[in-house]
């Protein structure tokens, strides 16, 4: 028997980026919040570990299946940290753009310490699972929470916050992926007068507070590698977006939108522009969880 354990992409509403650290990364005041994207991950007992990924509608092709890949990496460390002799195969079914500042990897990697620990019934300690999550890359924490919640250090450190929101998101993936080392380089390069500025707060706020909040430093680096990708923030802006962001390192753009036919009347306008990768998804929703089959 397996388990299967669903989590979800995050976006950054607010992306605050520091100068570099002398430990390599940079310092960041986040609000996170989970959408509707999802990769669904099944774990089974097996004599070595293994990994497969499949989709039916994202390109894995740049997808790791040694151990680079983030979900192997985290079965490993769980056993490990438990001192087990076990392996596993792990399962991916993506439905979270590959390198597409979503953090599809690290939704994987939440996943596969959810699915180990309760396959194998360790009962891990929350405190615990964010530890091992938090060696694993700085978005897997909060893969693990969910909802929307303000991260600090690299990112690692998780702070749920209140949000009764309930947003809708018009998605375009970019056809090509963004690598997040390269845009943090070039951000070091140009950083941006307004780059490290605290994020605001977050408590439960409107749609127009949302609006105006939304902010990532690393937009500009982003487009000095890639500034085709003008156009489809131009594309999300001409549709009727009320707000148009960059998630995390990109290169997906996602229009914010009034309500959910608000959503679909813009989905239908970049349709009608050529757009043919688009997708909706809401805000926030649940982290890392087993998938119940009845």
């Amino acid at each position: 028997m397996g388990v299967t354990v669903r989590a979800p992409a995050k976006i950054n509403l607010v992306l605050s980026v520091g100068p570099l650290r002398d430990d390599g990364y940079h310092p960041l005041d986040t609000i996170y919040q989970a959408i509707s994207l999802y990769d669904d991950v099944t774990v089974t007992d097996a004599e070595e570990w293994s990994v497969e990924v499949t989709s039916a509608d994202v390109d894995v092709t740049d997808v790791p299946l040694d151990e680079r890949n983030l979900a192997l990496r985290a079965g490993r460390l769980l056993a490990d940290h438990h001192g087990l002799d076990r392996a596993a195969k792990v399962s991916v079914t993506k439905g979270i753009p590959v390198a597409g500042g979503m953090a599809g990897g690290s939704a994987d990697a939440a996943a596969t310490l959810v699915a180990l620990d309760r396959l194998w019934e360790l009962h891990t300690p929350d405190r615990e699972m964010l530890a091992l999550a938090a060696q694993l890359g700085s978005d897997v924490p909060f893969a693990l929470v969910g909802g929307t919640a303000r991260g600090g250090g690299r990112g690692e450190l998780v702070t749920s916050v209140p949000d009764e929101s309930s947003l809708w998101w018009v998605v375009v993936p970019g056809a090509e992926g963004l690598s997040t080392p390269e845009v943090y380089a070039e951000f070091d390069v140009a950083p941006g007068s307004d780059a490290g500025a605290p994020a605001p707060g977050w408590e439960t706020p409107d749609l127009a507070d949302i609006v105006r909040a939304l902010r990532n430093d690393l937009e500009p680096a982003a487009l000095r590698l890639r500034p085709e990708l003008a156009e489809t923030r131009d594309a999300l802006h001409a549709a009727g977006a009320r707000a148009v962001l960059l998630s995390g390192s990109g290169p997906t753009y996602l229009g914010l939108a009034a309500d959910r036919h608000d959503a679909h009347d813009i989905l239908d306008r970049l349709v009608r522009r050529g757009v043919s990768d688009v997708r909706i998804a809401t805000g926030p929703v649940a982290g890392a969880h087993v998938v119940e089959y009845v």
